[in-house]
């Protein structure tokens, strides 16, 4: 994934998720999935005269090469052309752009894409004014039902466009509390069960190690997706066409007044997790932070921001409002989209059964698997591996959060829902502001977004 986009390893999108809202798309005019779109192709979509010894083009980010270039050493039977891009990071819509640039040339196509943006099924497989989509339904053909049945539930729901499945996903990206044991020890404390122990936490902490830091909001992911996600806080909602955006419900004021009151008393900064300075100012001095299961790569495993020491790291249960259940988020979740333009399907699906599901995806795939026998695999790695402190613990942990993610924003948005954050709140903490400050502004990005999309704002 890239920088910032290892959460996507996006996202991933939850377990517990509503089908994907790509289906609104659909309401436009003039727009129709890429199935059906010739009756006498056996893939349920008009596919290019099928070419055996035609490459193919896998666009990715830099982190997914790993897997590109294993396919490419492990499969020498098919030509494999890997382009790097920046994964569609923040929300940069790059992807879009360059499909885009192709459909209006009629080709230049890649055959595979990786994205760490969930709302891409909204567009990819659609195809707009009679054109064809640029995904590929790989239920009708291109993928047997069988191995997609292979994945865990919910898994697949955001890539679900009117009851096919558009694309493959890497890995889910639950939210659990991850803890330095070892500073925990040190300190005496007790590692924080809801959101109220962790700001009180925050507050002990402040006190007597001023300088140590409960997490970051430096990311977009970080504050949208993994805090207010997780806080059951409906900064926007979605059910059918219609869009909310509610600022003043108690879930979201709590954690705006949460967040606010720890980066008072700097007990969590605004470091971005993917810059230079956050190992320089949070290595050694992070004694906890609410994240999700593609840290165990991106951030603690060798060679990583905080590569940290076996036993020196855990994983605990996902934090939530006091006298409510457990919810949690799910920070990511990367997907693999097939293009229907494809000369060479065959090795176009072979590479994406790979990609997700092959001999080197347990060790490449950074964070938990989306497809079940990957997970299990996984999951024994993780405990098995010596690395984790509280291991005994950490498959129970992960699985309890992956089951509990919060459905409460409704359908996945057909927009990402993170420049609001880098453009509105960023800068003004960076000023020195609150995110208190910022609620009207921000409401404000996300209804104009919304209405941009084609939704109707509540």
């Amino acid at each position: 994934m890239s920088s910032q986009q290892r959460r996507f390893t996006r996202v991933p999108r939850a377990l517990g998720l509503v089908a994907a809202a790509a289906t609104l798309a659909l309401l436009a005019t003039g727009c129709s999935t890429g199935g059906g779109g010739n009756s006498n192709s056996p893939y349920g979509f008009n596919a290019a005269k099928q070419d055996p010894k035609s490459g193919i083009t896998i666009l990715v980010d830099a982190d997914r090469s790993a897997i590109a270039k294993a396919f490419q050493t492990d499969h020498p039977e098919y030509k494999v052309n890997i382009q790097t891009y920046d994964g569609n990071s923040g929300g940069t819509n790059s992807f879009q752009t360059k499909i885009s640039l192709a459909d209006k040339a009629g080709s230049g196509w890649p055959d595979v894409v990786w994205s760490g943006q969930v709302n891409d099924a909204s567009w990819a497989a659609v195809g707009k004014n009679g054109a064809q989509a640029f995904a590929a339904p790989l239920d009708e053909g291109v993928i047997s039902k069988k191995w997609l049945d292979g994945y865990t539930k919910g898994a697949e729901d955001p890539v679900t466009v009117n009851g096919h499945i558009y694309g493959v996903r890497d890995n889910l990206a639950p939210v659990v509390f991850w803890y330095n044991k070892t500073l925990f020890d040190q300190f005496g404390y007790k590692i924080p069960e809801t959101w109220e122990d962790y700001q009180a936490l925050g507050d002990k902490l402040a006190a007597e190690h001023p300088g140590y830091t409960l997490g970051t909001i430096g990311d977009s992911f970080t504050a949208t997706l993994t805090d207010f996600w997780a806080a059951q806080a409906p900064i926007y909602t979605v059910k059918g066409n219609t869009f909310t955006a509610n600022f003043k419900d108690s879930h979201t004021q709590k954690m705006i007044a949460l967040l606010d009151h720890m980066l008072a008393n700097k007990s969590i900064n605004t470091v971005g997790m993917f810059t230079p300075d956050f190992a320089k100012v949070d290595k050694g001095k992070l004694l906890g932070i609410p994240g999700p299961t593609w840290f165990t790569g991106a951030i603690f495993a060798s060679g990583a921001a905080l590569a940290g020491q076996p036993g020196e790291w855990g994983a605990g249960m996902p934090l939530h409002w006091a006298g409510e259940p457990i919810a949690t988020g799910n920070v990511g979740g990367g997907f693999w989209y097939g293009s229907s333009h494809s000369k060479n399907l065959k090795a176009e699906a072979a590479f994406l059964q790979y990609a997700v599901a092959g001999p080197q995806s347990v060790k490449l795939i950074t964070g938990l698997p989306a497809y079940a026998s990957t997970a299990s695999a996984w999951l024994d790695a993780q405990v098995n591996g010596g690395f984790w402190a509280d291991s005994d613990k950490f498959k129970d942990v992960v699985n309890t959060a992956s089951t509990h993610i919060w459905s409460g924003w409704g359908a996945t948005l057909s927009f990402s829902s993170e420049p609001a954050w880098n453009e509105i709140v960023a800068p003004a903490l960076a000023k020195g502001q609150t995110i208190a400050s910022t609620v009207d502004a921000w409401q404000k990005r996300y209804e104009n977004q919304a209405q941009v999309n084609g939704y109707t704002v509540k």
